[in-house]
């Protein structure tokens, strides 16, 4: 054939493909999507939060703008450190910090933040953890924060030296001192509050890092801590910001930003490779905190009193029940009412309570109180539900009645 015919046929042969795949049955493969109930075809129990944004009740529910980020970019390719970058840099920005990443949760910030103090962005270091024979390898804590969270630490391999006092902290520091871990809603409980324990670090060089996982709102803890000093601020991304739970952010110095995500994918040979976040939850993650700092909170506030104030009405109506309403002073800082009632007059424990109410129709999560009391939040409600659990409370409390 001519070089100008075999031209020609290349120039027709899309047109035929396209022609020959029109007359073609469509493959199973790209078959028109059928809409499934999954929670249905996998016998999954869906119930009404009004218990807060546990882990194990899968948080909040995604809002439509984040759920409407996610798709979009799953529909194109892009480097995943262009999407971290970009992403990053807006989120700086909202919360006052010089960096910031995305993170697989909150756990997941700690251990990539305490890694990149311990590494610098040195790489045989890097691939050495939780080998930390060669480098600083304590952090200091106060004992009221010495919880289980501390894992996530020491997960890179770091020893945990709880302290009580300022002056026991300052003794504890040697040579061997990585870094200061604050963990905020144990705040109250400390003998070292925020700006003290800041500048403590400062004062010697150290590098401090802050746990605030659940402790918005208000909104203003977004940047709070990155304005105070704190070096590194980790954050959940799937509780009150409504964002995919199995991200977070790690925000604030840029230096350890960048170390932190040496640490962490797309690199592999790391002590973060396992904690990947995709693309979807990326972008998931900035649509909801964008979303987040636009809400007014004000106005979100009064719903969330008016919602209490329904449930608790309605509840009180039964002889023997006793309520109050109080505000948790850091984490889960939202409207909690608590429902107490008489054993003797209402015959029923706190646990058959609350199995009664995950057993009815619909199903209803609360959180256990004290004895013979449940707690319950709003915040997580969808809008009405609260009429809902405000009626099946009432129920089962008077059915309990002798």
């Amino acid at each position: 054939m001519k070089r100008r015919e075999v031209i020609k046929g290349l120039t027709v042969l899309p047109v035929a493909g396209a022609a020959l795949s029109a007359s073609l049955p469509l493959s199973p493969f790209v078959a028109a999507p059928v809409k499934r109930d999954l929670f249905a075809e996998l016998g999954l129990r869906r119930f009404i939060n009004a218990a807060g944004t546990y882990t194990f009740m899968t948080a909040s529910l995604l809002p439509e703008e984040v759920v409407e980020a996610m798709v979009a970019s799953s529909k194109e390719y892009v480097l995943l450190d262009d999407v971290q970058d970009k992403v990053g840099e807006k989120i700086a920005a909202i919360c006052h910090a010089e960096a910031a990443t995305v993170t697989a949760g909150c756990w997941s910030a700690m251990v990539l933040g305490t890694a990149g103090v311990l590494t610098g962005k040195d790489q045989n270091k890097i691939g050495q953890l939780p080998d930390v024979s060669n480098m600083k390898s304590e952090v200091i804590t106060q004992n009221s924060h010495n919880t289980g969270y501390v894992h996530a630490l020491k997960n890179t391999g770091v020893r945990i030296v709880p302290v009580e006092t300022a002056g026991e902290l300052e003794d504890a520091i040697n040579e061997k001192t990585a870094m200061l871990w604050f963990l905020n809603y144990a705040a109250p409980s400390g003998k070292i509050q925020h700006e003290e324990f800041v500048a403590l670090g400062k004062k010697h060089n150290i590098p401090v890092m802050i746990d605030i996982a659940a402790d918005v709102p208000p909104v203003e803890n977004l940047w709070k801590y990155n304005d105070m000093g704190f070096d590194l601020v980790c954050i959940s991304g799937g509780k009150a910001l409504r964002g995919p739970q199995s991200a977070g952010i790690l925000m604030g110095r840029k230096d350890l930003i960048e170390a932190a995500r040496l640490n962490a994918p797309p690199r592999g040979g790391n002590i973060g490779r396992g904690m990947k976040v995709n693309k979807e939850e990326v972008f998931g993650m900035y649509a909801a905190i964008d979303r987040y700092i636009r809400i007014d909170h004000e106005k979100e506030w009064k719903i969330w009193e008016d919602r209490i104030a329904l449930i608790e009405n309605a509840v009180k109506k039964v002889n023997g029940v006793t309520t109050t309403v109080s505000v948790p002073p850091v984490a889960n800082h939202t409207p909690t009412l608590n429902i107490s009632w008489d054993i003797n007059r209402i015959k029923v424990t706190r646990q058959e309570f609350q199995e009664r109410l995950r057993r009815g129709n619909p199903s209803i999560e609360v959180v256990a109180g004290a004895e013979n009391s449940i707690n319950i939040t709003v915040f997580m409600l969808e809008p009405k539900q609260e009429r809902i659990v405000a009626a099946r409370i009432y129920e089962e409390l008077t059915k309990a009645q002798v």
